[in-house]
C-alpha cells in the first residue's frame, strides 16, 4: 500500500490537507476585496442604468429631453467631460460615460482597497 496520496499527520493538524475547513488566510482577504470590487460594481451598474435611463427618456415626447444626458456626465464627472471634446457623434456619450464610469469604478475600488489597509494597521 503507498501512502504517496495520504495526508502526512503534521498537514491534517495545520489544516493545510484536503479535509480541511478552517479557513485560510487568503479567504478573508478575497472576502475584503470583494466589497471593494461590490462598490465599484455597484456604480457601474448604477451609471449603466443612468444611460439607458437617459436615452429611454431623450427618445420621448417630453420638452427636458435635450436635458436627460447631462445626469450620466455629472454621474460619471470629471473623467466623462474630458471626452466630452470628441467629435459630434451619437457615440460620443456613449463612449464618455462609458469610460468615465470605469475610471471612477477602479478610483473608488483603489479608495476601498487603500482604506482597508489603513484600517488593518491602525
Amino acid at each position: 500500500m503507498s501512502t504517496a496520496h495520504a495526508p502526512k499527520e503534521a498537514d491534517v493538524m495545520a489544516g493545510s490537507g484536503s479535509g480541511s475547513t478552517s479557513p485560510s488566510p487568503r479567504s478573508g482577504r478575497s472576502g475584503r476585496d470583494a466589497l471593494g470590487s461590490a462598490l465599484a460594481g455597484g456604480y457601474l451598474i448604477l451609471c449603466a442604468a443612468l444611460l439607458v435611463w437617459a436615452v429611454v427618456v431623450s427618445n420621448g415626447d417630453n420638452p427636458d429631453a435635450s436635458f436627460a444626458g447631462v445626469i450620466p456626465i455629472f454621474a460619471t464627472a470629471p473623467v466623462s467631460m474630458v471626452f466630452l471634446v470628441l467629435p459630434d457623434h451619437a457615440s460620443a456619450l456613449y463612449i464618455a460615460v462609458g469610460l468615465g464610469a470605469l475610471v471612477n469604478a477602479a478610483l473608488i475600488h483603489w479608495c476601498a482597497r487603500a482604506l482597508r489597509r489603513g484600517l488593518k494597521r491602525g
